[in-house]
This record gives C-alpha cells, structure tokens and sequence, in this order.
C-alpha cells in the first residue's frame, strides 16, 4: 500500500500489543512510530507531532498528556486501548481526554479500529481546516489593521494639508471681518471655501462642496486653492482679470475640473462685495442653500440666483447676480451639509430654521455653531462648511443662545 503522510503514535508498555497494532497499522500506509510510554515519546512534541495518538495509559496519565497537548497547542486525537471490559475504565479515560476507546487485542477487530481511525481522521482534517483558516483569518486582519493605520497615517497628513490651504480665521479686511467653520464628515472633507482681498477695496469670498467624499473629492479641493492663487498671480501680473469676475471664475473651475478626468463636479457660490460701491456681484454655480444676507435694519433673506454646477457641462454659461448693499450687513454662507444636521422636517422648514437663526442676530460662528447644536453633534452625514463675512460698520449683538 502507498504510504500515507499521517502519523500515528502507539505508547503502549506492551511490547507484543504495541508491535501488533504498529504492524497492521503500517499495512494500512500510516507512518507509525510506538514508545513503551510518554517519557520516552520524545517525538510527540518535535516539528513532527502525531495526528492521533492509541495509549494504553491510566485515566490520569492520559489526562495529563491531553494537557500536555492543549499546552504546546497541538491537536492530536488520544484514543485509549485498554485490556478492559470495565465500563468505569472507559468511562473514566473519556473523562479524561480520551477521544475514543479500543478494546484490546486492537488488531483483531479491525473493522472497529479502521471505523475509530477514520472518523479522528475527519476530526483533525476538519481541526487543520479551522486552524488553517484561523491563521489566514487572522493574517488577513493583521494586513487590515496594518492597511487601515496606514490609511489613517495618510489621511491625517492629507487632513493638515487640508487645514493648510485654508485661509486665516477672523480675518478683517477691506471694511469686512471674515470668519469661517469647515467640520468634515471623514478625515478629509469635499467641502472648501476661502476668501481674499482682490484691491484694497474689493473682497471674494467662495464656499465649495465636491460630489462625493474621502480623497479623491478633497484633491479637488486642492485644485480650487491652486488655481485661486494662480488667478490672482495672474490679477498682479495684468495677464488675465478672470478673477474680478464671478462668472468667469466659474468658467475657469469649470474647464479645471473637466481636464482632469476625475470625474468629479463641485456646487459653488463665489460672491464679490466692493466696500466703495456697496455692492454684492456673486454668480450660483447649482450652489444649496444659498447664502443669507441680513441687514441691520432686520432685513433678511435668502440670496436669489440659479447656475449649472461645476465641471460637469463643457460650454456652460453662469449669470452675475448684484445686490446693492445699502446698509451694514452679515452674509453668511452655508454648505448643505447644514440641511443634514438641523432636526426639522421637510427643505423648507429647515430653510426656515437657518432663517430664523440669522434673523434672530446670531451671525458670528460661535453663535451660529451654538444656535445650531454643531459641537454636540459627533458624527455627521456629510461635510459641514460656514462662512459668515461682516461689515465692520455693523452693530454686532449677539443673543444667548437657547
């Protein structure tokens, strides 16, 4: 018969017994090895262990060896062979750790014994299956735990370049104090904004929010960062005035985003407030909810304006919107994460509820994250993005809030 790759160990102080049941099972192609008792075993923990063992031992010997092998995390099967017809032997050795029980002479019975050897055969297949499994289990976890630190790694770096790109907080500016709030729903957020001086009497101010999220939405908002400074560069040096206008800001985000391939597009409103004029020329690329504008004088509103959004058409065309700015006022502009995180029901009560926050004279960040419960929320459906800008020349009284 072809030998087979099991092994198979007889501890039996029985040199006859042992010999008898090492010959037959040897003639059925198991590799067999037999000691007279577990000292002289000296094979049963090397690199090559057993894969059922047939001891005839007391039932507290044959615990201690079950313990033995629990130890060195070894499954081998023990199967009892015993001159016995005591039932309280048998009984007393499975107590202890034997998988089965063999009556001597083994090898007369043989039909018993190859039934015995074959069902532990199946156990420790089954046993080497799980163990297998276990390990790869446990491997591929490891290589998730490492992918997933790694990841981590990468996205706190990608975070600070993020909060890099961002401009100053409390900016004042040409007549204006500009402040803003930027809570991303990852590690990396597909919302952006950022504000600038364009002459010492002109400001623009943009909010933006990608398709999207994670990585690829926020490489888009490192698009938006380089190419505002490449217009501006291009605004000192009198190569291009792209940037003085609203739509044709639009237009050059557009054409950015179409080059890349990424398929990605962005909502934005991008507004110009001149001090000298008092005037708000802004554009609407598909942004929601539009910015509100509130007044000293209680006036407040959402701005009105429609546009197509970013990166998705090849030759759109966006409107110029003005609002004359006859009075001291606040903007404040909203990314629609907003919408997720107020409570109420249905678009326009939650319209109504950012309405009635402005009006209600909370137009800094700390009144408007307070009123709006921002600090308390820990896990947001989506990016969050505020930007509020204030004329200097208006009355600021916050309320407390409620």
């Amino acid at each position: 018969m072809t030998s087979r790759t099991e092994r198979i160990l007889i501890i039996d102080s029985d040199e006859n017994a042992r010999s008898e049941l090492g010959r037959y099972l040897s003639a059925r192609g198991f590799y067999v090895t037999g000691y007279p008792d577990t000292g002289s075993a000296r094979s049963l923990f090397d690199n090559e262990t057993p894969d059922i063992i047939f001891a005839d031992l007391t039932p507290t010997a044959i615990g201690e060896l079950a313990g033995r092998l629990d130890d060195a995390e070894i499954f081998a099967p023990i199967v009892a062979i015993y001159n016995t017809t005591k039932a309280t032997d048998i009984v007393e050795a499975m107590r202890a750790g034997a998988a089965d029980v063999v009556l001597k002479p083994c090898a007369e019975d043989k039909g018993a014994l190859d039934d015995v050897i074959g069902k532990l055969f199946d156990r420790v297949r089954v046993n080497r299956l799980n163990h297998l499994y276990r390990q790869e289990l446990e491997e591929a976890n490891r290589d998730l735990r490492d992918g997933i630190a790694e990841l981590r790694a990468d996205q706190n770096a990608g975070r600070k370049v993020q909060l890099k790109m961002l401009p100053d907080r409390e900016q004042v500016m040409t007549g204006l104090t500009i402040d803003y709030l930027i809570k991303p729903s990852l590690y990396l957020s597909g919302d952006f904004l950022d504000y600038f001086p364009l002459s010492d009497d002109k400001v623009l101010v943009y909010i933006a929010d990608v398709s999207g999220h994670g990585a690829s939405s926020a490489f888009v908002t490192v698009l938006l960062k380089n190419l505002t400074n490449r217009l501006q560069r291009n605004l000192r040096r009198g190569s291009s005035s792209d940037i003085l206008h609203p739509n044709q800001f639009l237009e050059r985000i557009n054409t950015e985003l179409l080059d890349t391939g990424l398929g990605k597009h962005v909502t934005v409103f991008v507004g110009i407030i001149s001090i000298s004029e008092r005037l708000l020329r802004y554009s609407v690329g598909a942004h929601f909810p539009l910015p509100i504008l509130s007044f000293d004088n209680g006036e407040t509103g959402f701005l009105e304006g429609s546009g197509l959004p970013v990166g998705l058409f090849e030759e759109p065309e966006w409107d110029v919107y003005e609002v004359p700015l006859h009075q001291p006022f606040h903007l404040i502009l909203f990314s629609d994460g907003i919408l997720e995180v107020i409570p109420e029901k249905g678009l326009d009560e939650k319209e109504r509820r950012l309405l009635e926050v402005v009006s209600g004279g909370r137009h800094t960040i700390g009144a408007l994250s307070d009123a709006l419960n921002l600090e308390g929320i820990t896990e947001l459906p989506d990016d969050i993005a505020i930007v509020s800008v204030t004329d200097t020349k208006a009355v600021i009284n916050e309320p407390t809030s409620t």
